[in-house]
């Protein structure tokens, strides 16, 4: 057991001390739920990852330059959602299909 003051004066400015630090405690633990909550809230709230991205060229009047499956690994920075029927129009125009996740097979599409 800890050393505790004799004296009934030092034991209840311990008694203060050790329920301010509680409070405080209590407070930290408060704010830390309430962030998690917050934190799960926004996963929860996040839309769904498309099922297609179209990857930009480096500024705004480059031409796309490949479809990507949504979530691929090697999809780059600039790259947008878009849907199943814009992806395959961007392949019949002539945009490169990554070559790690193959949209166009997963979209069915032959070359022709």
């Amino acid at each position: 057991m800890t050393d505790l003051p004799p004296d009934l004066p030092r034991l209840r400015t311990l008694e203060t001390w050790l329920s301010l630090a509680l409070a405080e405690v209590r407070q930290a633990i408060a704010h830390a739920e309430q962030r998690e909550k917050e934190r799960q809230r926004g996963i929860e709230a996040r839309p769904p990852a498309p099922d297609w991205l179209l990857e930009l060229g480096l500024n705004r009047d480059s031409p796309p330059v490949q479809v990507h499956v949504g979530g691929c690994w090697n999809s780059g920075k600039r790259v947008r959602g878009v849907a199943r029927e814009d992806a395959l129009r961007a392949l019949a125009d002539g945009v490169r299909a990554c070559s790690a996740c193959r949209p166009d097979t997963e979209l069915g599409y032959l070359d022709g």
